[in-house]
């Protein structure tokens, strides 16, 4: 029995094609969601993109039809924009509620004098009643959805749990995991880099970086994954203080400010939740804009670098900041992600922090700006999304993990071991 799907807003702007992937099923989007689309369009960043694309794929279904009678799709399911609202209703939430109930009260009949639906009565020729099920990623439309009667799920399209299978240093008879991407295989004292099915490579113990010491082994395969130039994406996960991002920004600057460097920039950058707000809302320059969401970024170089002292010109000793210097010099650059599409970046150190709260969408935005020569690093901890709508198995890093698991270029650790502090670990512990 074929359904009929009923979208929320926000389904639409976490994937703007999701109205292709419910197979041979109908799909409905009520009048207030184009409302929703059409205020959300205007301004920069990935959500008024993907609220321009939404509409622009909708705008080309007008062109194939009807969208009040329904137009056909391809996979073999119906399209249809539904025009039923209540002016009762204050919000936009309810009438999407509305829309949905709408629907299924009237799901069962075969012909009615009401052409306002249209376009659902030649879906109900295949059964008496066909089960209405709103789409939403909003926890609390779900609960109301369910409280008036009706069927409700989250768009699970690109959830995935593979992320929980994967990232630990192998040990054992388990050297090969079951896939090609880069991993780690400890035995006796010796620990190997493992690529695809053959290739193996013994690391170096006690590699650091910048004066910075591996604390664990997970530490130590995570050094190697960082300056290991045919592993070009690499993604760290573990809970906060296991050395994620210090060891990332060590590893840039290593491969940056060498004699011979690998890379001519270390690129930082961190979603500024909520993804796609305008920095133009705060005031000041773009880096004085970022300084509130890039202190945990400062923080970590002048663990790396120190604070260097400089005479200023009244011969009085001074501190200068290692972040700002480094600013200052173009070895570090700070991106904002709000800004980042349509960029090539080639021969860059690209590390993405707090990378957990990025939609797929953002993610496959970030990684396909990577030039020639460019290197990415992800970091992020799995189990704490900041992002509304967003959960650890639909996020745009566990979706890169699924997506790039057996390629040999790719490698993924999970760091379970916090090392910033004896207090900092007993607390992550004990509460």
């Amino acid at each position: 029995m074929r359904k009929i799907y009923v979208l929320d807003t926000n389904v639409l702007i976490h994937d703007p094609e999701s109205i292709f992937k419910f197979e041979d099923n109908h799909v409905v989007i009520p009048f207030v969601v184009i409302t929703e689309l059409d205020r959300l369009k205007r301004g920069h960043g990935e959500i008024a993109y993907s609220a321009r694309h939404a509409l622009k794929i909708i705008d080309q279904m007008r062109e194939r039809g009807n969208l009040a009678e329904g137009i056909s799709l391809d996979s073999g399911g119906t399209f249809c924009v539904e025009c039923s609202a209540s002016a009762a209703e204050t919000t936009n939430d309810n009438r999407i509620l509305y829309t949905a109930v709408t629907i299924h009260n009237r799901s069962g009949l075969r012909d009615s004098e009401d052409r306002s639906a249209a376009c659902l009565f030649s879906w109900n020729a295949e059964a008496d009643e066909t089960p209405v099920i709103l789409i939403s990623k909003d926890t609390a439309v779900r609960i109301k959805a369910v409280a008036l009667g009706l069927q409700a799920e989250d768009y699970t399209h690109d959830k995935t749990t593979i992320f929980q299978r994967y990232g630990h240093v192998l040990q054992g008879e388990d050297h090969t995991n079951g896939i090609h991407s880069t991993r780690y295989y400890k035995t006796g004292d010796d620990v190997y880099r493992l690529q695809g099915e053959v290739r193996q490579v013994k690391i170096k113990s006690g590699k650091s970086l910048e004066g910075i010491a591996p604390r664990n082994l997970e530490q130590e395969c995570s050094i190697d994954a960082l300056i290991s130039p045919d592993i070009e994406v690499v993604v760290l996960t573990g809970n906060a203080g296991t050395g994620k991002t210090l060891f990332a920004l060590a590893a840039g600057l290593h491969q940056t400010t060498k004699r011979s460097p690998l890379y001519e920039q270390v690129l930082v950058a961190r979603p500024i939740i909520p993804m796609g707000k305008d920095l133009g809302y705060l005031p000041g320059s773009i880096q004085e804009k970022l300084q509130p969401w890039m202190q945990p970024i400062f923080d970590n170089l002048e663990v790396i670098m120190g604070t260097p002292k400089n005479i200023d010109k009244d011969g009085q000793s001074g501190r200068y900041p290692s972040f700002q210097y480094l600013i200052d010099t173009g070895i570090v650059q700070i991106e904002p992600l709000t800004y980042i599409r349509g960029r090539s970046l080639p021969k860059r150190y690209f590390i993405i922090d707090e990378a957990q709260n990025l939609r797929p969408l953002d993610v496959k935005t970030i990684i396909t700006r990577c030039g020639e020569g460019t290197k990415i690093v992800f970091t992020g901890d799995l189990q704490q999304i900041d992002t509304p709508y967003l959960d650890s198995m639909s996020n745009g890093l566990s979706y890169l993990i699924s997506r790039f698991i057996n390629e040999e270029n790719f490698c993924y650790l999970n760091l379970k071991s916090s090392v910033r502090s004896r207090l900092a670990e007993q607390g992550a512990r004990l509460l």
